[in-house]
């Protein structure tokens, strides 16, 4: 029996991709990594076959533990870590030392040419220690219209931004969940390889929003602001500095490079076409109005 561990396993990707282990495959041992069990078992009332183990990436007094007799890691970054030797070293080589050979990472489109994110650094300390990889290498999520930046388009209408009229390429997180709990049940056949994950559509902000306007009924604007404004912004609003810069480079340095490509990596492995823009803005219309909050 393989035994898989999911880091992240509460957040958005987390939840989907172990939904999705569940879904493709019942035979492997899924372990949610998280940090209040009790709490994260509440959050998945109907999941078969899941184990949970005590994990936090800020506390490596917790990784043996959890890394103990586990055949595939899933890895992601979570926002606020941006500092790679001071928590992802120690934690790759805790995976390594309790004999962790197999890793799927969760990187970003584009990784291997961006050294200034900290998903490059991942990717290439993950190949120094010389594991097994898979990296996932998704698009702009969706989900990010419903998670960070939603606060200001419930209360305000509008979503601001550093990006211009820079082009975005939309995936929706449970199309991302699909696949890699597709490429971990298949770890073996697609090891040592990176795949692009992305929708069909490339979008600025501006085009967006007139979509959202047009589904949701409201008027939604757009705003696009100097990235020194933006981050100044984001900090005052109480998000942590790391993250902060994280949001500013995310929408940013797209102004300056070419316009995202789009893979067929999706369909390909799960025989299904990926989410539209349209279809995730009307499947997520009530959260988008407020009518949730």
């Amino acid at each position: 029996m393989k035994r898989i561990l999911v880091t992240g396993a509460t957040g958005n990707i987390g939840l989907e991709v172990v939904h999705y282990l569940n879904v493709l495959n019942s035979d492997s041992e899924i372990i949610a990594a998280v940090r209040d069990i009790a709490d994260a078992k509440l959050k998945f009332p109907d999941a078969v076959n899941l184990q949970f183990r005590q994990f936090d990436f800020e506390n490596p007094d917790t990784f043996s533990a959890a890394f103990h007799l586990v055949d595939v890691l899933f890895l992601l970054r979570p926002p606020q870590i941006s500092e790679v030797d001071r928590f992802f070293r120690p934690l790759l080589l805790a995976a390594k030392a309790n004999g962790i050979r197999n890793v799927v990472f969760l990187s970003v489109q584009g990784a291997e040419k961006s050294k200034v994110i900290p998903h490059n650094k991942i990717e290439n300390l993950i190949q120094q220690l010389e594991f097994n990889y898979i990296f996932v290498r998704p698009s702009y999520f969706m989900q990010n219209l419903t998670t960070t930046l939603l606060p200001e388009i419930v209360k305000q209408k509008s979503i601001t931004l550093p990006s211009g009229k820079a082009k975005f390429n939309w995936i929706d997180v449970k199309n991302i969940g699909e696949v890699t709990a597709y490429l971990i049940l298949n770890f073996g056949k697609y090891q040592n390889r990176s795949f692009e994950i992305t929708g069909t559509e490339n979008k600025n902000f501006a085009e967006v929003v007139d979509l959202m306007s047009e589904i949701t009924g409201e008027t939604i604007s757009f705003q696009s602001i100097n990235p020194i404004r933006f981050y100044f912004k984001k900090r005052k609003e109480g998000i942590a500095s790391g993250f902060a810069a994280v949001m500013t480079i995310l929408h940013f340095l797209p102004r300056f490079q070419k316009e995202p490509d789009i893979s067929d990596n999706f369909q390909k492995l799960t025989g299904k076409k990926p989410t539209s823009i349209r279809e995730f803005i009307a499947r997520e219309k009530e959260k988008l109005t407020g009518i949730q909050q």
